[in-house]
């Protein structure tokens, strides 16, 4: 199993309140975390994309982030978390024009993340008229395989469909090396998960809460990957799933730092604007919140698989569970409530004494699978 880091731009009122320069320390902190990740041997960064989400994610252009990593860093792998390819919101086009100059600019480090937006407010923002969610779905099925044809055609053919077009060009820069990069896309349900494996995607499991939940869909997953008529130029048979985690010292220092981080806040937000995934019995609408969480909840999250909290050998197993289960990528998301030190020092420490005992690809290889296509 490899791991990776996951940020977004969070940005919560309670800070914003008593720092006005807290949305750009916000930003440049997040790139700092994903810097040490390079240097911990963290394979993965992912950098999501959203717009109009107040609080939950200010990091709406992450193809400039994105861009500035890729300079910033050595080794890890970049990724769209996601760059959303629906017509309406951002061009085809210049999506593959995107992925291809980050593929350059890393030098073959980038992972292209895609997916159909999991809220409404965000992605019916910029689809006047339309009400219904369930929309997004042939946009995106309709422009997903187009991409792999931008990329290796050296002229593309064009392409002439219900929600865009454009005729025969010369799509520029190729990408760098042989092949494209990875293909991944965003899972908001578990029955996203078989149709990224038919498709030959790797899954990118943003809707995943616990271990229990992982093992039967990647069951799925691999099931269909297994028979996969991919749209690209080969198989990604990778799934990575998100968690929460916060190691320290100690345990009891660790479960101090989960109280204090405003996870309840977040936690609320995710489902206040991602209206499309399952909610889980005993998440509240918005504007009532999650209970704030006290050192009791946190305990109990730990023991439920929910989070990843504790010392470095509790976090090591932690993890383990979820390799057990057969994720083939654990991401951190690591919330601003908690501090820029103890947040360091959770990502120096995973580094230290987690992922050399699980990731077994410690030269971060960029060509395993485009090499094979």
């Amino acid at each position: 199993m490899e791991f990776g880091l996951f940020v977004q731009g969070y940005v919560p009122a309670a800070r914003a309140k008593v720092d006005p320069g807290a949305e750009h320390k916000a930003l440049i902190e997040e790139t700092e975390y994903v810097i040490q990740a390079d240097k911990s041997g963290f394979k993965y960064a992912w950098a999501s994309e959203h717009h109009f989400l107040e609080e939950y994610s200010h990091l709406s252009a992450n193809d400039v982030y994105l861009g500035y990593l890729a300079h910033a860093t050595d080794r890890i792998h970049l990724g769209s978390g996601i760059f959303n390819p629906l017509a309406p919101v951002n061009h085809p086009v210049k999506v593959a024009e995107k992925v291809a100059m980050l593929d350059h600019l890393s030098e073959g480090r980038f992972e292209f993340g895609s997916g159909r937006g999991a809220g409404s407010h965000e992605i019916l923002g910029f689809m006047p008229g339309i009400t219904d969610m369930n929309h997004t779905k042939e946009l995106w099925e309709e422009t997903i395989a187009e991409f792999p044809k931008m990329w290796l055609q050296d002229e593309y053919v064009g392409f002439q469909g219900k929600h865009w077009s454009l005729p025969p060009r010369k799509i520029l820069p190729k990408p760098y090396g042989k092949s494209h990069p990875a293909m991944w896309y965003a899972a908001g349900s578990p029955s996203s998960y078989a149709m990224a494996g038919k498709k030959g995607l790797g899954v990118l499991g943003f809707s995943v809460q616990k271990v229990s939940d992982m093992e039967w869909v990647v069951e799925s997953y691999k099931t269909a990957v297994k028979e996969a008529e991919p749209v690209g130029d080969f198989v990604n048979d990778n799934v990575m799933v998100t968690s929460t985690a916060i190691c320290a010292e100690t345990h009891a220092k660790a479960v101090e730092i989960a109280v204090g981080g405003g996870l309840n806040y977040l936690q609320s937000l995710l489902f206040r604007y991602h209206d499309t995934f399952p909610r889980p019995q005993g998440i509240p609408e918005w504007p009532e919140l999650l209970p704030e969480y006290t050192e009791e909840i946190i305990e109990l999250l730990i023991a439920e698989e929910l989070m990843i909290c504790g010392d470095p050998d509790e976090v090591l197993a932690q993890c383990k569970r979820w390799e057990q289960a057969g994720a083939d990528q654990l991401s951190f998301g690591l919330p601003i409530g908690v501090s820029r030190q103890d947040t360091l020092n959770s990502i120096k420490l995973i580094g230290e004494h987690v992922i050399p005992k699980i990731d077994t690809d410690p030269v971060h290889r960029t060509s395993r699978f485009r090499d094979a296509a």
